[in-house]
This record gives C-alpha cells, structure tokens and sequence, in this order.
C-alpha cells in the first residue's frame, strides 16, 4: 500500500495494517526541502462527514472525527528507527517537520468542526511495554507543544479530544492532561494500573478500555474477566462518567474467545446499570 503521503507500507499477515517500509523522507532529511505535502484542507473533502455527522446527529449518536496525530505521520516520513534517531540528534529537523504536520491538522480539526462532528479521535502508540519511546523530557520539548496547539484548536470549537495509545505511558499523563487531551482510550489500562489511574486521573481524564487484552482476557478465565470490567467501572467510573467501556475490535488479531470480550461487555452493562437490582 502506499498511503497518501507517499509512505510504502508492507505487512505479514491479512489481520494487522502492517508496518511502513520504505518512508517517503527516509533517505535523508533534505528531501523534506522539497516534499509536496498532501492537500487536506480543501472544504469539499469534508462534504461526506458533514452529511455523515448529519445522518448519525438525527440517529442520537455522539460523532468523533478522525484526525492523525503529528508523531505517527512524522515517524512514518522517516520510518521509526531513524525518527527515533533523530529525535536525540537532528532534534531541529524533527521540530520542523513536526511543526508543519500540526498545522496542517489544525486546520483539519476545523474542517472536522464545520462538518458537526462533536469531538475529534486521533491515537498514536507511544510506549513499549515497559517505557516510552522517547525521554520524558524529549516528549515535553518536542511534541508537546504540538499535542497543545491541536488540543486547543479542537477545544477552541468546541471538540472533546478522544486519543488511542498502546505501551507504557504513564510518565507522560500528566503532560496529556495538562495539553487538553479529554479521554485516553487504552487497550492496556491495567499496565498503568487501575488504582493508579483512579488515584492520579480520576475526575480530570476520562478513559474508555475494553478489559485488558494482554493480561486479563488472555487468562481466558470468565471470572476474572468479570472482576476486571466491576473494577474498571467501581474505580474509573466513579467520577462523574470518568469511564467508557469498550471492546476491542480484532478478537482474532488476539487470539481470544469472543466469548470472553462478551462476558466482559455484559459485566460492564451491569455494574454501569445505576439501577441497584442490577449491580448485586
């Protein structure tokens, strides 16, 4: 695939995206001085997710808009290894291109805006399993300030800003909270760990999780799966609607039992149930 940035992507599998192989810049970054990026701010773009917005509006839905963050976009152009590479040693050149990429997606978010939506949804995966992919202090210097100026734009209309991360990120929460970002959606909320986030997030992030697809629905144990949707409702959720509960979409990408994500989805529906009947 070639996406529309000109990024060649491969993958190994027909389950996953895969993974970009060749980044449009990644040769060298004065490619960069020449790179015609893609145009994404013409309005007529955005006439199908008006009428969509329209469409889901008069059917009760809440609308999320789709907007890529900065990071993703930048570290496809160079591809990963070197991006990361880059961000120790040609951290001008990073802010740069990241520069560019945010303003380019701040005017996305008020296309998104003047088409209805009510919030904007974007994700990038920003942790290992155990740490971030960058210093802390690295993430505060370069991308934060492009986390902020995007957050602002959306809130500036209106928008709540929804934001997908995968890994280990938990040294940078606070900065997310601190730049806007209104609801963390984590596939791996009990890497962080419940009790952390309760104590630490709760009341100022919302958070919106299946239960845990690598620890919890891998024990395969219906019982425990059980406890973990009771746990993530009695303690993320008892803030004022701190809680979304969520499925993950690719049982098979998992290799759990839907089976499982089923028990999850009907303990979350009755441990949400304000009705007491429902929650003994």
């Amino acid at each position: 695939m070639i996406d529309e940035w000109g990024n060649i992507w491969r993958r190994l599998e027909n389950i996953t995206k895969g993974e970009v192989y060749k980044g449009v810049i990644e040769d060298n970054w004065d490619q960069l001085d020449t790179y015609e990026f893609p145009k994404t701010d013409g309005v007529d773009l955005y006439e199908d997710a008006r009428a969509r917005c329209k469409e889901l509006h008069e059917k009760g839905y809440y609308v999320l808009g789709g907007v890529g963050w900065p990071f993703n976009i930048a570290r496809y152009m160079r591809r990963m290894e070197n991006f990361l590479a880059d961000v120790a040693g040609d951290k001008e050149r990073v802010k740069e291109l990241m520069q560019k990429i945010t303003d380019m997606r701040e005017v996305e978010i008020y296309r998104m805006a003047d088409a209805g939506v009510d919030g904007i949804m974007s994700g990038e995966d920003w942790g290992t399993q155990d740490r971030l992919l960058v210093h802390p202090n690295s993430f505060r210097e370069i991308f934060k300030p492009c986390f902020k100026q995007l957050c602002g734009a959306a809130h500036s209309r209106g928008l709540s800003v929804w934001f997908h991360s995968c890994g280990y990120v938990t040294e940078v929460l606070e900065d997310w909270v601190e730049a806007g970002i209104d609801v963390c959606q984590f596939d791996q909320p009990e890497l962080h760990s419940i009790d952390y986030l309760s104590e630490n997030f709760g009341g100022r992030m919302h958070f919106w999780c299946p239960v845990d697809i690598q620890k919890t629905l891998q024990s395969g144990d219906p019982a425990t799966v059980e406890m973990a949707a009771r746990e993530y409702i009695e303690k993320l959720g008892c803030f004022g609607g701190g809680f979304v509960a969520g499925y993950y979409g690719s049982n098979e990408a998992i290799g759990v039992d839907p089976e499982l994500q089923a028990i999850a989805c009907r303990a979350f529906m009755k441990y949400g149930d304000p009705a007491p009947e429902r929650r003994a």
